[in-house]
């Protein structure tokens, strides 16, 4: 489940990489191929550390917290997904938190990847919100599919509405945000139809 999650959008850039080879722009445009490249790179070293953690210990990694800037975290996911997830930036500096930055990138992977099937019918894009406070951040991933239907069961291990679910991703999710201390949840827009995921982290 994890894996595909990662995979899926790595699968998209490569595609997207091997098609523009074709054309005569290549040699206009190699600063874009090693961006891409580079993308992936990080993405698979970081999927790897995950992987080898998780088998290890059989379960959730004890997260290695240092300070990274959450703005840039997703600037690169913002890329990451190309046009179809969109960082809406209320302000441009850096939000810096202390947590672990694979475990957190983990976290909003899964939230983006729900958020993008929600969204599969409207073709919107989903929406990335940072909402900086003086004790704590919150990072939001929005959509504008039908909302939820049974919020009630949505971290319960193994329940899924979907025909290829395994009912672990949220739960993960949850997982990952109370090992930093923090608050994962989900709610029903109220400005308009679609789905908010609020991860809330302390500022150290």
């Amino acid at each position: 489940h994890e894996i595909n999650n990662s995979l899926t959008p790595i699968s998209s850039i490569s595609q997207t990489l091997v098609s523009r080879l074709t054309t005569q722009d290549v040699l206009r445009s190699d600063a874009d191929f090693l961006k891409g490249l580079d993308m992936i790179g990080q993405r698979a070293e970081a999927l790897t550390r995950f992987i080898a953690e998780y088998a290890r210990v059989a379960r959730l990694p004890e997260p290695q917290k240092r300070p990274f800037d959450l703005v840039s975290l997703l600037e690169k996911l913002e890329k990451l997904y190309e046009k179809r997830v969109v960082f809406v930036r209320e302000q441009q500096s850096a939000v810096p938190v202390t947590a672990d930055a694979t475990l957190i990138e983990q976290l909003l992977i899964n939230l983006i990847k729900n958020a993008l099937e929600a969204s599969a019918d409207s073709g919107e894009p989903v929406e990335l919100r940072i909402r900086n406070g003086e004790t704590d951040v919150q990072v939001q991933v929005l959509d504008r599919g039908s909302g939820l239907a049974n919020p009630a069961n949505l971290f319960v291990p193994f329940y899924t509405t979907k025909d290829k679910g395994s009912g672990i991703g949220l739960v993960l999710c949850r997982q990952i945000a109370n090992a930093h201390g923090g608050r994962l949840r989900l709610e029903n827009r109220v400005d308009e139809v679609g789905t908010v995921a609020t991860l809330e982290l302390g500022r150290r």
